[in-house]
């Protein structure tokens, strides 16, 4: 179906890929791995043809169809989650009207045995198989169920786009591409912001789909699951097996193994028959057979060992100057957006030396207090409060905003380094594997691994006594998150760290906060303990009670029985439930309104109560007081049991 055929991709002098070729055939499911910075994202980025190879071509049919997911993307505004996701299914009305001149065309040949009549008469069954699969259902049912099980609300169909986080937007750019139902499925990274509902979700939809896909993915269980071929991307070449990962690591081992053993063994032969004609090479006696050796020794085909990349990270923090014994604390927290109110009443309290976890579903308030922490964002109401000597080093989520993407990876930690620091520049880069001409490379064409091991460098070059990491394995190779974990570990200043990796964080953090519906707790025991206590796997599962429950889709829906369009909702209770949900979010706008009102009015008689005039009725304030905590108390609860 796609052939690279001898693909070539340098930069001025440095070779990113060297020559690779490989077949992409229909229904493989292909894992695409090796480490960050290797080129995975590339090969997909030649493959749609948004770049082109120095050299060597990629040959691909002309009406093939790829739904891509890059790591980094542009997202649309101004619409709700619901209508952009819609928008997916634009391409429809293409194919009718393809369908249409294909048929026209068809009519008035008369070739019938050409190769391209038949071509075109495939091309036109395909393009009915498509509409008759897309067609099976009313596409607004589709674009429900597919929101649904990437983990959306029902009541966050109608939100507008913007009011969601980077992560949230790439789930609705990847429900366009599957609603789309492309040929090649090209998706870099896809898990990177999905709870484990929606990875289960996308696991059980790649496994039934039928078509070619291509993933890139630090996540092993994901990978088992659902690709057949694995695709090592190695110092600019590749290996190619055709199983999936956890295979392809025995095997890998297996051939590195033998092709160790095979070189060592011929590298005995050779010495010794070098030896033979070195010791006999001017004895007239054995003449002849130092003359056969000598042939025998320039026809062998020299065994030699796969390359491998070695090089791995070399992460040690700085010594965290000594803070004051607490090192943040929140009170009666409340803190969100004029959307939205994230979390009320939260007590949070990180002394120093200590490692904390915060937990939770996506859109919970988890890098919202990250903002908070940072000055970045005032709360509504509460206390927000940073000890005594606490210097924070941040690192954020999306790396892309933060980092000037027009600078090299040396002027990014130049600019801001001082004092004798600025020496030790490029020994500091060369730690997380920044080295020779990588330290030239532009901001803009690094990996997402590399973005956040260049992220991760800038922290170095301050002596931080609060590190403040949100996600910061995202888009790193399995090795770097170990190494990674490691330095944590050893470091000995204080952690607070916003993560979903349920192994990154075992052992690492003693105490975490729980953020859900409104509400965070404080959990003093590890992540394994509260795992065993909650019976559950991971820590996205937190999510179960919350998340819509959504069927795994088929790639090609069945033929509909009379019990499958009882399953299906109808248009009338699609209509029911959207003026139910209307409602209920009606009702929660309401809700935060009066709640809103009560506190401020609280907070009135809170400020005069400190401080009676003389003709002061302190007994009717009191009652009134103790009369808005009463609503303010009914009013929350209801406002927390309808989100």
């Amino acid at each position: 179906m796609i052939s690279l055929d001898n693909v070539t991709v340098a930069y001025g002098g440095y070779v990113l890929l060297d020559g690779i070729s490989f077949h992409i055939s229909e229904n493989d499911k292909i894992g695409l791995v090796g480490k960050n910075g290797a080129g995975k994202s590339t090969i997909m980025k030649l493959i749609c043809e948004l770049q082109s190879p120095t050299s060597g071509h990629i040959d691909k049919p002309n009406h093939l169809s790829i739904g891509y997911l890059p790591q980094i993307m542009e997202h649309n505004r101004g619409r709700s989650v619901l209508e952009e996701a819609m928008t997916a299914f634009s391409e429809e009305q293409e194919q009718e009207a393809e369908i249409e001149e294909i048929t026209r065309e068809l009519g008035e040949r008369t070739d019938y045995e050409s190769e391209s009549y038949l071509e075109l008469a495939e091309r036109l069954a395909d393009l009915n198989d498509s509409l008759a699969t897309a067609h099976s259902e009313p596409p607004e049912v589709q674009a429900r169920r597919t929101l649904l099980g990437l983990g959306f609300r029902e009541d966050e169909l109608g939100r507008l786009t913007e009011t969601f986080s980077q992560g949230w937007n790439m789930r609705i750019e990847l429900a366009k591409i599957l609603l789309r139902r492309p040929d090649l499925l090209l998706l870099d990274e896809p898990t990177n912001h999905l709870d484990i509902e929606s990875i289960e979700w996308l696991e059980d939809y790649l496994a039934a789909r039928k078509g070619s896909l291509m993933l890139v993915s630090h996540d092993r269980k994901f990978l088992d699951r659902v690709t057949n071929r694995t695709v090592e991307v190695v110092l600019g070449h590749i290996q190619d097996y055709k199983v999936p990962y956890s295979q392809y690591l025995v095997l890998r081992a297996e051939r590195m193994k033998q092709q160790t053993a095979a070189y060592a063994n011929q590298q005995k032969m050779i010495e010794k028959t070098e030896d033979f004609i070195e010791r006999f090479r001017y004895k007239a006696t054995k003449s002849n057979q130092v003359q056969s050796r000598i042939k025998a020794l320039e026809k062998i085909e020299r065994i030699e060992i796969d390359e491998t990349d070695n090089a791995t990270l070399n992460v040690k923090f700085p010594p965290a100057p000594r803070s004051g014994d607490v090192v943040y604390k929140a009170t009666g927290l409340t803190v969100g957006y004029p959307q939205k109110v994230v979390f009320r009443n939260a007590d949070i309290e990180i002394k120093r030396g200590e490692k904390v976890a915060l937990v939770g579903r996506n859109g919970e308030g988890k890098t919202t207090l990250m903002r908070v922490v940072m000055g970045e964002l005032e709360p509504i109401s509460g206390e927000s409060r940073i000890g005594h000597n606490v210097s924070i080093g941040y690192f954020a989520q999306n790396q892309e905003d933060v980092l000037d993407k027009s600078l090299t990876v040396f002027e990014t930690i130049d600019r801001i380094a001082v004092g004798d620091i600025r020496t030790k520049v490029r020994d500091l880069l060369a730690q997380f594997l920044f080295r020779g001409e990588d330290i030239d490379k532009r901001v803009s064409v690094l990996s997402g691994g590399e973005r956040a091991r260049l992220g991760m460098a800038k922290l170095m070059l301050q002596n931080h006594n609060l590190l403040a990491l949100d996600e910061p394995t995202n888009h790193m190779d399995i090795k770097s998150k170990d190494i990674l974990k490691q330095a944590l570990k050893e470091y000995d200043g204080t952690l607070l760290i916003v993560s979903h990796d349920r192994d990154f964080l075992d052992g690492l953090v003693t105490k975490f906060y729980e953020f859900d519906s409104g509400v965070v707790k404080e959990h003093l025991e590890t992540v394994q303990e509260f795992l065993q206590k909650r019976k559950i796997e991971s820590l996205q599962e937190l999510d179960r009670k919350t998340a819509a429950a959504a069927p795994a889709p088929a790639a090609k829906a069945p033929a509909r029985t009379n019990e499958g369009k009882k399953a299906a909702l109808s248009y009338e209770q699609q209509k029911e439930l959207s003026r139910q949900e209307k409602k209920k979010k009606d009702r929660l706008k309401y809700l935060e309104a009066e709640i809103e009102k009560q506190e401020k009015r609280m907070k009135e008689i809170e400020e005069v109560l400190s401080n009676p005039p003389a003709d002061c009725d302190i007994m009717e304030l009191t009652r009134e007081y103790l009369e808005c905590k009463r609503d303010l108390d009914a009013k929350t609860d209801e406002w927390g049991s309808l989100l």
